[in-house]
């Protein structure tokens, strides 16, 4: 019998984003917005990616600007927005 490499234990392969967005709220987010939510601190929410991607700390990115909650299940990007930029609103 053949040797198999042995599944893997990640649970997600995608880039995390981590920021706050317009209200001040702290945002988890992957890049592809199927997983991610809103966090009490900074910590609560690193944690979340950290587990969401397999402790992988290289595979979160901490965004300098407005990152706003996406969670539309359409496999959309997370948006994030410079701070030096106005914010734009999308119509639900």
């Amino acid at each position: 019998m053949g040797q198999h490499e042995p599944p893997s234990t990640q649970t997600s392969s995608s880039l995390f984003l981590i920021g706050k967005d317009s209200h001040g709220r702290w945002v988890v987010q992957d890049q592809l917005g199927l997983h991610g939510g809103l966090f009490v601190d900074r910590a609560q929410a690193l944690k979340f990616a950290l587990f969401e991607n397999g402790n992988q700390p290289q595979a979160v990115v901490m965004v300098p600007g407005v990152l706003e909650l996406n969670m539309t299940g359409k496999g959309k990007r997370a948006h994030a927005f410079n701070s030096n930029e106005p914010a734009q609103r999308h119509a639900a």
